[in-house]
C-alpha cells in the first residue's frame, strides 16, 4: 500500500494511491529531521545561533567530548580519548558529529542495550567532522531549538512552519477523530509480509517530543514542505527561509568525506542504506545526489532527499524544479521491494516529464 505525490513550484502534478486513501496519515519517522534542520536555519536567520557555533554554547555536556578509541565487542568494554575537534551545529546537520544510531551502528547498538542511554549521551564513535554516521544528531538539534526558543518543539513548529505552510495533518500526535486515517504498519524482516503490532499513537502532543523523529503527516502535507524548498524558502504568502539559506542547505557540508553505507545492526529495522553511498554528500539536513552516470534518468545531480524508517521517502530537485513524496509503512528500512517501488516511481516521473 503506497501513496505518492509529485509537485512543482505551483502545485500538484500527480497524486496517486494504491491500497490506501490519498489522505492517509503516516508515521514519517526520520522525515522529521529535515523539518528540524529547517527550524535551525530559521533561528540562524534570526541571529539566534550560528551554524558554526560549538554545540557546547547551547547545551551542557558537550564541552569535553570523548571518542571511543578501542572497543571490545565480546564484553562491550571500551577505552576513550579526548575528541580532537569541537562539535558544531554544522556537524549535527551533516551527521558528521561522531554520534551514532543503535539500529545501524554495531558499537552504538551494544552500548545502548547495555547502558540504556540515548546515543547522544555515549562517547563519540569518531572525531566531529571526520566521518559520516547517520545518527541521533538531529535529536540534539531539537534540544538546541528548544533551548534557543524557550518552547517545546510541537507548538513552535506549528506556529512557525506547519500552520504557515498549511500542513494541517502534521504533528507529533494524531487527534482521536483522525486516528482512523492512520496507515497500518507491516514488516517483511522474516521474508514474508506480516502486520506489526498496532502502535499506540498519542491523540494530544505531549512534550518532550523528538527533533529526529515521531512526526505524523500525509503526502499532501509533506509536499507543501517540499514545494517551499523548491520555491527557495517560500510558499504562497509564507516565507520560511531566505533563498540563500535554502541554497546553503543543498551544498556539501562534509568537505572531502562522503555519505557511507550504514550497516544493519538491527536487522528487524533496517537493511544497509542509503542509495548513493560512497558518492553522495550531505548538506545541512539533506543527502545531496552526486552526478552519477548510473542514476541518469532519475533525480538531477544536486537534488536533496531523505527518508523515514518505515520507507517513507522524498526528494527535491532544484534543477527540474519538482519534488516527489512516496509513503508506505513497512519495515525493515530499505526493504528491496520498497526501494524498487521508490525507484520505479521516480523513473516514471522523469520519463513523463520529458
Amino acid at each position: 500500500a503506497i501513496v505518492e505525490i509529485v509537485v512543482d513550484r505551483d502545485g500538484v502534478l500527480y497524486q496517486g494511491a494504491s491500497g490506501l486513501p490519498a489522505n492517509t496519515i503516516f508515521n514519517i519517522a526520520s522525515m522529521t529531521k529535515p523539518v528540524t534542520s529547517v527550524a535551525i536555519m530559521m533561528l540562524a536567520e534570526q541571529g539566534k545561533l550560528k551554524i558554526d557555533d560549538p554545540v557546547s554554547k547551547y547545551l551542557d555536556g558537550y564541552a569535553n567530548l570523548q571518542v571511543i578509541s578501542k572497543f571490545n565487542a565480546a564484553d562491550t568494554s571500551y577505552e576513550t580519548r579526548p575528541a580532537k575537534t569541537v562539535m558544531t551545529i554544522k556537524h549535527l546537520l551533516a551527521h558528521t558529529s561522531g554520534i551514532g544510531y543503535s539500529f545501524t551502528n554495531p558499537i552504538a547498538n551494544a552500548l545502548v542495550a547495555k547502558t540504556k542511554k540515548g546515543e547522544w549521551e555515549l562517547p563519540l564513535l569518531d572525531d566531529p567532522g571526520t566521518k559520516f554516521n547517520y545518527s541521533a544528531s538531529t535529536r540534539v538539534l531539537g534540544f538546541i531549538v528548544e533551548k534557543v526558543t524557550g518552547s517545546s518543539l510541537e507548538p513552535w513548529y506549528q506556529e512557525h512552519i506547519f500552520k504557515p505552510l498549511g500542513m494541517v495533518d502534521t504533528s507529533w500526535a494524531v487527534p482521536a477523530d483522525k486516528q482512523a486515517r492512520l496507515a497500518p504498519q507491516f514488516t517483511r524482516a522474516s521474508g514474508k509480509m506480516e502486520p506489526l503490532p498496532k502502535a499506540t499513537v498519542p491523540t494530544v502532543p505531549t512534550a518532550p517530543v523528538r527533533g529526529d523523529g515521531g512526526l505524523y503527516s500525509t503526502v499532501e502535507d509533506y509536499s507543501k514542505f517540499v514545494r517551499m524548498l523548491i520555491n527557495d524558502g517560500t510558499l504562497g504568502r509564507a516565507k520560511i527561509l531566505s533563498p540563500a539559506s535554502v541554497r546553503l542547505m543543498g551544498q556539501n557540508a562534509m568537505g572531502s568525506i562522503f555519505v557511507e553505507l550504514q550497516p544493519d545492526a538491527d536487522k528487524q529495522r533496517t537493511r544497509p542504506f542509503p542509495l548513493g553511498a560512497g558518492k553522495d554528500k550531505f548538506g545541512l539536513g539533506f543527502q545531496i545526489a552526486a552526478d552519477d552516470p548510473a542514476t541518469r534518468g532519475f533525480r538531477s545531480p544536486g537534488s536533496l532527499s531523505w527518508a523515514g524508517i518505515f520507507n517513507t521517502e522524498f526528494w527535491v530537485d532544484p534543477v527540474k524544479k519538482i519534488g516527489g513524496v512516496h509513503m508506505m509503512q513497512l519495515l525493515p528500512f530499505y526493504d528491496e521491494g520498497a526501494i524498487r517501488a521508490l525507484r520505479g516511481f521516480e523513473e516514471t516521473v522523469y520519463r513523463e516529464l520529458k
